[in-house]
């Protein structure tokens, strides 16, 4: 079955239309860069650009950066404030004029990861990590994707995502040494609460994981995403592909 995969991001929106049988994007992925947010009827427009570049007929699977309740977006701490308690599905449903399954971005990137590459196959307790403007986490226990909101532990008054996510090395221009010391100690809380037996690091700095993994000592098995930061468009595909009509 094909679908169209979008992944929603702090500062873009990716699209691609996905093979759900192998997990493979069938055309080159679109790129709409969104340096300011985007209030949701703006947003819309772009998911429908989006599905316009392909000119697109069929289920399409969105990944959104908060929590996910049926179709309603719940929390919005990196996008636009509007889109907290919207029927976005709806929204974005209207806009493109086809069924669009929405879900958490994490959790678009955990099943993907867990269906076709770094986890395939793992049937054990597995913590996702996606690291980019934010901190997406998913457990997965026996192959069952939980979507979790594990960058938004207190720390210092605010979220730790604010002093782990990539875009935090970049915006303090830390060291790969010192962020990867605050990344470690932010994994050993997971590690205690959690115990995870795998820990899988998703989000475009995945790719460069030859840089921090060396600095970071874990209890689990530490291993990068294979689908980088693609994993969230084949992961919404997969979603919406699953999803009942």
């Amino acid at each position: 079955m094909k679908a169209l995969g979008i992944d929603i991001g702090g500062s873009a929106v990716k699209g691609a239309p996905v093979d759900t049988d192998t997990g493979r994007l069938l055309a080159e992925r679109v790129r709409i860069a969104t340096p300011e947010p985007l209030s949701p009827p703006q947003m819309a427009k772009a998911i429908a650009q989006v599905a316009a570049e392909f000119k697109w007929k069929g289920p399409i699977g969105v990944g959104f950066p908060g929590v996910i309740h049926g179709s309603k977006t719940m929390t919005s701490a990196n996008l636009h404030p509007k889109f907290i308690d919207l029927d976005t599905g709806k929204l974005f449903a209207k806009a493109t004029g086809q069924r669009v399954t929405l879900l958490n971005d994490a959790a678009a990137a955990g099943l993907a990861e867990m269906k076709f590459g770094a986890g395939r196959g793992f049937k054990g307790k597995a913590l996702l990590l996606t690291l980019g403007t934010g901190v997406g986490s998913v457990i997965a226990y026996q192959g069952v994707i939980v979507p979790c909101e594990f960058g938004h532990l207190p720390h210092d008054g605010e979220s730790y995502e604010k002093t782990v996510a990539a875009s935090a090395r970049e915006r303090e221009e830390l060291t790969w040494k010192k962020w990867a010391k605050r990344l470690e100690k932010y994994i050993e809380i997971l590690e205690r609460v959690l115990w995870p037996e795998l820990i899988i690091i998703g989000g475009g700095i995945s790719a460069k994981h030859e840089k921090f993994f060396p600095l970071l000592k874990t209890r689990a098995r530490l291993v990068p995403a294979e689908f980088l930061n693609e994993a969230g468009i084949v992961g919404a595909a997969l979603a919406a592909a699953e999803s009942p009509q």
